[in-house]
């Protein structure tokens, strides 16, 4: 009869926690982060200078590339009041890291 020994178990588990745990990493990192989050993480910054009357997100990230860079992105918009004037804003948001590529008022 073969008898485990609890040196060989303990390094198997670990073993198969940290495989576990650095499967699940990679297969997070190639997911794209959920857009309410994105934009919530917008709203934020924006929230800093002042009050938002509004916003938008298109919720299905879509290919985006511009020089080398070549990702899925989520595009989004921002309105807001600042002394009386409306202001829009339409942003690009990286879609896996959340960070906003591009900004510009229309």
């Amino acid at each position: 009869m073969y008898c485990l020994n609890w040196k060989t178990f303990v390094i198997g588990t670990a073993t198969g926690i940290i495989g576990g745990y650095l499967v699940s990493k990679s297969i997070q990192d190639q997911m794209p982060i959920p857009g309410e989050k994105v934009l919530a993480s917008v709203k934020r910054a924006f929230k800093k200078e002042g009050s938002i009357d509004g916003s938008w997100l298109q919720m299905k990230p879509e290919n985006y590339s511009k020089y080398a860079l070549h990702t899925k992105v989520y595009r989004g918009g921002i309105m807001r009041t600042v002394n009386g004037e409306r202001q829009q804003f339409e942003f690009i948001a990286d879609a896996y890291t959340g960070s906003v590529i591009d900004i510009y008022p229309i």
